[in-house]
């Protein structure tokens, strides 16, 4: 079983970097010509994630659609619990985005260069750039332009959310911005945080309500924080 696994993850990740390397320019160019073409830019994320999925014959099913609305921005949160978040989540939301990403991730070659233009960078070991990245985060947002953040700060690799750190939540009190939670079910299963491996499979999304903001300093960051995890438990436990 492992052999094939092997197998298929090799075939997988050569799909991965051919389809990377076609897709390319057409990620780049339009934020690289300007801030304005960031809709250009996650079309293409899109037909990648699209191409790449199809071929290697994990599908994507989203649920609670109804529940976003295409022209407002959200801080999307969600459990990380595999890499193959990355192409569920342009699957799943339907408008432009930034993510809060790990540095290391930005020295992947030719990933990192191109991921870099919809990502904001951030050391988590430092309190200076993890200040730094909050403050990307919000002129982000005040842009209109939604940002993704997984709030765990790592992947999960129980079934049980892992603490939350403050971040997110700090930016929904700033900025009045609603916090959208996003369960991600079954990408763990296709790929485990303690393994290279995959196989294929079903991913399911699950949208909610968005919690807004109701209280603007600091008692309310530890409390929009707390119901947006007692929120986002309750639909992985739901759904898993």
């Amino acid at each position: 079983m492992k052999i094939i696994k092997a197998i298929y993850t090799l075939y997988a990740l050569l799909l991965f970097w051919i389809f990377m390397i076609i897709f390319a320019p057409f990620i780049f160019i339009p934020l690289l010509l300007s801030n304005n073409w960031g809709h250009i830019t996650f079309f293409f994320i899109r037909c990648w994630a699209i191409v790449w999925s199809f071929l290697i014959g994990i599908k994507f099913r989203i649920h609670g659609m109804e529940h976003i609305e295409a022209d407002k921005p959200y801080i999307y949160i969600f459990n990380h619990t595999s890499y193959l978040d990355a192409p569920t989540i342009p699957m799943a939301i339907p408008h432009e985005i930034r993510a809060l990403g790990k540095k290391e991730l930005s020295k992947i070659p030719l990933f990192g260069f191109m991921i870099s233009k919809i990502a904001v960078w951030v050391d988590r070991q430092s309190p200076e750039s993890r200040k730094e990245s909050i403050v990307r985060l919000r002129k982000v947002l005040n842009s209109g332009v939604s940002v993704v953040v997984a709030p765990e700060g790592t992947r999960n690799s129980n079934d049980s959310l892992m603490p939350f750190q403050n971040g997110a939540f700090r930016l929904s009190v700033e900025t009045g911005v609603p916090i959208m939670p996003m369960a991600v079910i079954g990408a763990g299963k296709l790929m485990g945080k303690d393994s290279l491996l995959m196989r294929p499979g079903t991913i399911d999304v699950y949208f909610s309500k968005p919690i807004v903001p109701t209280v603007t300093h600091e008692e309310g960051i530890a409390q929009l924080k707390a119901k947006s995890y007692n929120r986002l438990e309750a639909m992985i436990l739901t759904h898993e």
